[in-house]
């Protein structure tokens, strides 16, 4: 599958392009074939149960913090729903309903096909556990020297760094 993006002045634009390239990847790679094995128990008129719990992922990762976001996010998006072969997305009273269905089954059921979607994705699943993990959590970007241990020169938006006393008269820098 090859995918091209670029700029049009037609009607095909959405604001998602880079959520439609995501998906296309998992469609191609056939990840999120592990929702199929959620059987929820509700009837199918225009979606089947699988595509609105795609949809709602959809509507996680585009942005919605609350399924009720979907209509003003989502649905007007003709394009993206497109890529999907869709006509539209579903509204999110849809969506919720099936969420509503979903039983402590399905719920396990979910829970087993999203660590698989994890599994593929996370790369600390990869990791070669037999020596350190190491994560650097240092926010400041204060300045380190060649000797310090995978130092690498990064760039910090030109932050000057700023000096305030903390405790009992010691200075800390801030950025």
């Amino acid at each position: 599958m090859r995918i091209e993006l670029g700029l049009t002045k037609g009607e095909t634009n959405t604001r998602f392009a880079p959520l439609v390239a995501l998906f296309a990847y998992y469609r191609q790679t056939e990840l999120l074939k592990a929702l199929e094995i959620v059987d929820v128990p509700i009837k199918t008129r225009q979606f089947a149960p699988v595509s609105k719990l795609e949809q709602v992922l959809l509507s996680i990762l585009s942005g919605c913090e609350h399924l009720s976001e979907v209509n003003t996010r989502l649905r007007p998006e003709m394009a993206f729903a497109q890529s999907w072969q869709l006509s539209r997305f579903a509204d999110q009273s849809t969506l919720a309903r099936t969420l509503d269905e979903l039983s402590q089954t399905n719920l396990g059921q979910l829970q087993t096909a999203v660590n698989q979607i994890w599994r593929h994705c996370s790369a600390t699943h990869q990791h070669d556990w037999r020596g350190f993990l190491w994560l650097d959590f240092d926010l400041t970007g204060l300045p380190c020297g060649p000797q310090a241990e995978a130092s690498q020169k990064g760039y910090f938006s030109e932050k000057k760094h700023h000096w305030t006393t903390v405790g009992a008269g010691e200075c800390h820098p801030l950025s």
